[in-house]
């Protein structure tokens, strides 16, 4: 599956409620893949493709552990731990990405 297919799947799970609260940028860089950006405002998430001049959080990742965390055979917070996920800005917001986008 490509990254762009790990994305559509990610979109598709994306949880409004969950981010009436949040105006926010998470920036992907899936090395080999390229970067990535979610921009979350108003209760709506876009995807854009490219760096963001102003990410809230950046999430730098292979794309083998992005689809494990998107299928939930890897969690978030243990990739971080053991060094698969870098995080770089607002991490507390990071932690908000299970409820954004719930794993079915």
């Amino acid at each position: 599956m490509s990254v762009n297919n790990h994305f559509e799947q990610m979109l598709s799970r994306f949880n409004p409620a969950a981010a009436a609260d949040l105006d926010a940028v998470f920036q992907y860089q899936i090395e080999d893949a390229g970067a990535y950006h979610l921009i979350i405002k108003e209760g709506q998430c876009v995807l854009e493709t490219g760096e963001h001049s102003s990410p809230t959080v950046s999430l730098t990742l292979s794309e083998e552990t992005f689809a494990e965390i998107l299928s939930g055979e890897t969690d978030g917070m243990q990739a971080f731990m053991s060094g698969q996920l870098k995080a770089d800005g607002d991490l507390m917001l990071a932690t908000r990405l299970p409820e954004l986008f719930p794993i079915a």
